[in-house]
C-alpha cells in the first residue's frame, strides 16, 4: 500500500494560495472600510467649507495672504472725488 506523499512543492503552493486568499479578503474589507471613512471625511469637509462663515473667513485669509506676498506696492489715496469715487496711485519710490 502506497501512502500519499507530501511534496515540498505542494506545501509551498497551498501556502501561497492561502496567503493570496487572505490578502484578497483583507483588501476587500479594507477598501470598504476605507471608502466609508473617506465618505465621512469628505462629508465633514463639504459641511465646513460650505458654511457662509467659513467661506468668508477663507476669503479674508486669502486676501490678507495675497496682500502680504504681493510683489507690487499698495496704492495710496490721492484724492476723493465724492462718496463713491476715489483716485488711487502707486507710491512714489523716492518717498
Amino acid at each position: 500500500m502506497e501512502g500519499a506523499t507530501f511534496r515540498r512543492d505542494d506545501w509551498e503552493f497551498s501556502r501561497m494560495v492561502r496567503l493570496l486568499a487572505f490578502l484578497g479578503v483583507g483588501y476587500v474589507l479594507g477598501a470598504k472600510a476605507g471608502r466609508r471613512r473617506y465618505d465621512q471625511i469628505h462629508g465633514a469637509y463639504q459641511a465646513v467649507t460650505g458654511s457662509p462663515a467659513t467661506r468668508k473667513a477663507i476669503d479674508v485669509g486669502r486676501q490678507k495672504l495675497s496682500q502680504a506676498i504681493s510683489p507690487t506696492e499698495p496704492l495710496i489715496e490721492v484724492h476723493q472725488i465724492d462718496d463713491a469715487t476715489t483716485v488711487y496711485a502707486r507710491r512714489d519710490p523716492r518717498d
